[in-house]
């Protein structure tokens, strides 16, 4: 496993991330059980991994709480935690900077920590990405010198959200959506270097698609029914055309997520893990690397087949 700078006050972060939002109950159509997802984080850290991304909505609690379990008897100063503000714990929204304290004391309390080494304000509307004209990031200011944030940022999906809050605020983390068919955040990369604002490069594998498991014929039952038949036809010929570009010449998920790794600004990734073999396939793919050829071919794939169509999340 290779380990990344994140933020100047924690442990270098683990390429491979967890991403928790399965690790809650009732979040997938096969919800796993309290002793599933306590053995899925512990072969996480056998594994390597030391970063792991969760928020208050995942499973409504129940992937903070179900995470701070199984964190509870390891050494909190080698372990990265990342949570998230404004998507409520009782699966509402409320982005509003008066809230900020008391979403993270939930979160404190259900993770069993002192502190968390990253807060983000999870997919707010734009206006509030400027630190010109919110609260918000006065009072993450605050919750940074008492300790209880190690840092901040946000998640967002755009190049202009990532432009606008690098440049109106002193956030040093932002998780972006970032994969093979969703390329348009990269245009920001060079800004988030030179500004040292460390990515977590979110949706790595375009909500499974990219890991090969789903067809045109695959129904869905899940949050993944928004797609229609249409949008189900259209990532499956795509994907046909990434296998079809690499050659086969890696496992189609690891190749997905070396290609986000292969950038630099990129810290870490952090898939969403439903099972053990799943967990291990992707944590195995920190030992691909994908050649600058390939990069560069699937960047001009982006650019002439799959960027026009908008696709969506």
């Amino acid at each position: 496993m290779k380990y990344n700078t994140y933020l100047h006050s924690t442990p270098r972060v683990s390429e491979i991330g967890f991403g928790a939002w399965q690790l809650g109950s009732h979040t997938i159509a096969r919800s796993l059980s309290e002793k599933e997802a306590l053995t899925m984080v512990h072969k996480a850290l056998e594994w390597g991994v030391n970063f792991f991304d969760t928020a208050p909505n995942y499973g409504l609690g129940t992937s903070e709480s179900r995470l701070g379990e199984a964190l509870k008897d390891f050494d909190r100063s080698k372990i990265v935690i990342n949570t998230k503000f404004g998507h409520t714990v009782s699966g509402g929204r409320n982005y509003s900077a008066s809230y900020i304290r008391e979403s993270l004391e939930g979160s404190l309390r259900r993770l069993k920590m002192e502190y968390v080494d990253s807060l983000i304000i999870h997919n707010p509307p734009f206006e509030i990405l400027d630190g010109n004209k919110n609260d918000h990031y006065q009072e993450l200011e605050r919750l940074k010198d008492e300790g209880k944030i190690l840092g901040y940022g946000a998640s967002v999906d755009t190049f202009d959200e990532m432009k606008v809050l690098m440049e109106t605020t002193r956030s040093e983390v932002i998780e972006t959506f970032f994969n093979i068919l969703h390329q348009d955040t990269a245009r920001a990369f060079d800004m988030a270097r030179q500004k040292n604002v460390s990515l977590i490069g979110k949706i790595p594998l375009d909500s499974g698609w990219l890991s090969g498991k789903y067809s045109a014929e695959t129904t869905f039952s899940d949050i993944r029914n928004r797609w229609s038949k249409d949008d189900i036809q259209t990532r499956a010929n795509l994907v046909n055309r990434i296998k079809e570009i690499s050659n086969h010449d890696h496992e189609l998920g690891q190749m997905a997520l070396a290609f986000c790794l292969s950038y630099e600004a990129i810290t870490t990734v952090i898939p969403g893990n439903s099972s053990l073999s799943q967990l291990e396939n992707n944590v195995n793919a920190s030992n691909v690397t994908i050649s600058n050829e390939l990069r560069a071919r699937l960047e001009k794939f982006y650019l002439e087949e799959v960027k026009h169509l908008n696709l969506p999340w």
